[in-house]
């Protein structure tokens, strides 16, 4: 609700010199859901006018717009509708009731004590609260706007004085000018009359009141302040008076002149050297809180610094107007002195989360080996990331890796710790942002740095202060919005290092904590560029996202190095690669840590690049295994390749989904095929042979006049695969699929399945072979489907 406000306050109501003392979020009562804001405002400039404020979104959504607006002098009536229990609606009665319900209890009551108040204070006609808690309505202090600290006797009379001699010349000149001086001696008196009423009333003539306030009034009590207040404005009214030609010249004019100068100067001195000591004194009392806060990981509210500062508010404006180098000054002194109280508080606040995150690593007894389903296949441990962090005498230390994540166990990836960096980092972010909003309102209302520039503006230093500059070199000048954020950046220049430091420190303990860090950094900064694009806050977070940015895809270059480096083991089969498990782990990870998250499209080409990696090396390692077929490496690893992409349904990465699906049932054709040929082996080539006679032009009818395949020879072959023996050849063949395959991917019985289909094809074929090209032989295999299937059956129950 702050960060509304503050828009609302900049979009809406700066600009219409209002300001905005109170808002509820409401909707209509007994309708459908459409929110909207009652706010509750006060003019700047007097009269004072109250009103009530229907502010709602526009249709697009992305600004907001005034509605409707009430006077507050035309509301007759608001009913709370239960003074004793919580009870979010009320109405509103003017011209005729309007029925709200709030989306607060909290918010409602505040905002109907704000609207008492402002009744209280400003209206003679009492407004009528019905059904509304007694303790909502307390008795409001006047804050005497309207008063001034009244001198003594104002009606005494000055001592008579003699003219010199330079005022009789004067009086002779105007006489001379004057046809009717001498005979119309009353005319005449009149007429100077007319043109000396310059100095009479509060044109040039302050009242001992103010002149009293300006020397000794009280700057550090409400009602002394205020006083100050009226009698400053009053002295510039004084002093900015047009004069009509000649009036400059007179003695009177002049003496005044030189009275209000010295008022001005002595105040502005004045005034200069309390605020010094307020700065100096605020700050001393803040700081005494800082350990207790840091303890917690908050930090400090400024607000008691900033309210009472705030009362000083006209005076700083009056300071501008009229003494800028001491306007300047106590700005630079203001931001030298936060500048080191917020370098300490930030300090600190970041050392607190340094070791609490430090404090969510696993302790660490030796590396990680990358190593794959049957715990051979190794890699180099030199690419993984290491920390060793001191953190309650305990040396602790983490790594990740795709490699390690398919290797490692739900517990081993203690994905509590890495909630419990989420948390702590999303709590860094969560107190930065109302801290730097704070005070960033504050100086945009205590330096008077809202308005666009002006003829002789302020414009910035190499030291972050404003300065003015002539009007000859205002098409150089820059915005006062500007201003607020050279200023923010000079009092809140460690919190970009800081946040660095800690987001190296972050990635140094896991890498894949770039994921939660991007997604984070990435919502605020969505977040403070919808409070105002051009804030130091928006630009300080955007600046710090792209380091993020580059330490996330840091991590995937990382992650893809390592799949380039693995070497596989010459004894052992390979399974499942620890790279083809990993990736797996890792996108369930951040599917579940980019979910809704405005940066989906970094994970997406991440997804792609390291997907990429993942084909391109299970390739690579098929080529390189000896141990274990390719066609099985191949068939294994694109298989569950196809299983966890369907299992995640990740939309872009659908055509990699459908690329593993083909290479799976591409390589386990190829490998039941190959395999095939060693029980039949013989008969597979005897029936090669024909078939390369077929396709050399020989008829099939004729086949079998070839020496090499007539039917003598073809007889012989046959004999060589009695039933027995087949199946003695294919118990063989399953023992072998059966060391060649891994446990875990379970893909034993699919094969063999294929296998049998694949050898009853062959069997149709060679038996469709004989019929064409050895019709009428009689010549039939030694066993038939029938007896094929029983053999595959029977194997497989036996193992």
């Amino acid at each position: 609700m702050t960060a509304i406000k503050h828009a609302l306050q900049r979009d809406i109501f700066t600009p219409n010199d209002e300001r905005l003392l109170s808002i509820v979020n409401v909707c209509k009562a007994g309708k459908k859901k459409k929110n909207c804001f009652l706010c509750a405002t006060v003019t700047t400039e007097r009269p004072v006018q109250v009103k009530v404020v229907k502010v709602k979104k526009s249709d697009k959504g992305d600004f907001y717009k005034r509605q409707m607006a009430w006077e507050l002098r035309d509301l007759t009536e608001v009913d709370a509708k239960d003074a004793n229990k919580e009870n979010p609606e009320f109405d509103l009665h003017f011209e005729k009731v309007y029925r709200w319900v709030a989306s607060s209890t909290a918010e409602k009551n505040s905002f109907i004590s704000c609207i008492w108040k402002l009744n209280q204070r400003y209206l003679r006609k009492k407004v009528e609260f019905v059904n509304v808690s007694p303790q909502l309505l307390e008795e409001s202090v006047p804050s005497g706007e309207s008063q001034s600290v009244a001198g003594g006797d104002e009606d005494a009379l000055d001592d008579y004085q003699e003219l010199n001699a330079r005022e009789e010349q004067d009086i002779e000149s105007m006489m001379e000018v004057c046809e009717y001086a001498i005979s119309n001696a009353e005319a005449f008196a009149e007429k100077l009359s007319r043109e000396l009423q310059v100095l009479d009333g509060n044109y040039m003539d302050l009242s001992k009141g103010h002149i009293k306030a300006l020397q000794e009034g009280d700057l550090s009590s409400p009602k002394g302040i205020e006083a100050c207040i009226n009698a400053s404005e009053a002295l510039s009214q004084c002093m900015n008076v047009t004069l009509k030609p000649g009036h400059e010249k007179l003695m009177a004019v002049k003496l005044q002149q030189h009275l209000f100068s010295e008022l001005r100067d002595a105040f502005a001195r004045r005034l200069t050297n309390h605020l010094n000591n307020v700065f100096v004194h605020q700050g001393h009392d803040q700081s005494s809180t800082l350990s207790q806060h840091t303890a917690e990981l908050t930090l400090p509210k400024h607000s008691p610094l900033h309210r009472d500062l705030l009362r000083y508010a006209k005076l700083m404006e009056w300071l501008k107007n009229t003494q800028r180098e001491k306007y300047e000054g106590l700005s630079r002194t203001y931001v030298d002195y936060m500048t080191r109280l917020y370098e300490r508080e930030i300090k600190d606040f970041f050392e607190v989360a340094k070791i609490k995150m430090a404090g969510t690593s696993k302790d660490g007894k030796g590396k990680f080996g990358l190593h794959g389903s049957s715990g051979k296949l190794t890699g180099s441990t030199s690419s993984l990331n290491k920390l060793a962090v001191s953190s309650s005498n305990s040396r602790r230390s983490q790594s990740s890796s795709l490699l390690d994540m398919g290797n490692m166990s739900a517990s081993d990836l203690d994905v509590a710790d890495r909630t419990r960096f989420d948390k702590i980092f999303e709590q860094v972010l969560s107190e930065l942002e109302p801290l730097c909003l704070a005070e960033q309102d504050f100086i945009s209302k205590f330096f008077k740095l809202q308005q666009n520039p002006t003829l002789g503006e302020n414009v910035d230093d190499s030291d972050g202060m404003v300065h003015s500059r002539p009007p000859s070199e205002h098409r150089h000048s820059i915005s006062e919005k500007d201003m607020v954020r050279m200023m923010m950046n000079k009092i809140f220049q460690s919190i970009e290092t800081e946040l660095n430091s800690l987001i190296a420190l972050g990635d140094k303990i896991d890498s894949f904590n770039s994921l939660y860090m991007l997604v984070k950094m990435s919502h605020h900064v969505w977040t403070a560029e919808n409070v105002d694009p051009a804030s130091y806050l928006s630009t300080t977070l955007g600046n710090v996202l792209v380091t993020v940015k580059r330490n996330f895809d840091k991590c995937i270059s990382g992650q893809i190095r390592q799949m380039e480096e693995v070497k596989i083991s010459k004894k052992s089969k390979v399974g499942i690669l620890p790279f083809v498990t990993g990736f797996e782990e890792f996108a369930k990870l951040a599917e579940a840590i980019f979910r809704n998250a405005e940066r989906r499209g970094d994970l997406d080409k991440a997804y792609i690049k390291l997907m990429r990696a993942v084909f391109n090396n299970v390739e690579k390692v098929a080529n390189e295994s000896q141990k274990t077929p390719r066609d099985v490496v191949m068939m294994e690893n694109f298989h569950h390749i196809f299983s966890t992409l369907s299992s995640l349904k990740i939309s872009c990465l659908e055509a990699e989904r459908k690329e593993a699906k083909q290479k799976y049932t591409e390589h386990l054709q190829s490998y039941v095929i190959n395999s095939l040929g060693q029980p039949l082996e013989k008969l597979n080539h005897f029936f090669e042979g024909v078939e390369a006679r077929v396709a050399q032009g020989v008829h099939e009818e004729e086949v079998s006049y070839q020496l090499a395949f007539n039917k003598q020879e073809l007889r012989k072959v046959i004999k060589e695969y009695p039933g027995k023996e087949v199946k003695k050849g294919l118990d063989n063949l399953y023992k072998k699929v059966d060391k060649h395959l891994c446990e875990e991917e379970n893909l034993l019985q699919v094969v063999w399945h294929s296998m049998q289909d694949e050898f009853i094809r062959q069997y149709k074929h060679f038996e469709g072979l004989i019929n064409r090209c050895y019709p009428g032989s009689g010549i039939t295999m030694e066993f038939t489907i029938l007896d094929m299937l029983e053999y595959f059956s029977s194997i497989a129950q036996s193992h």
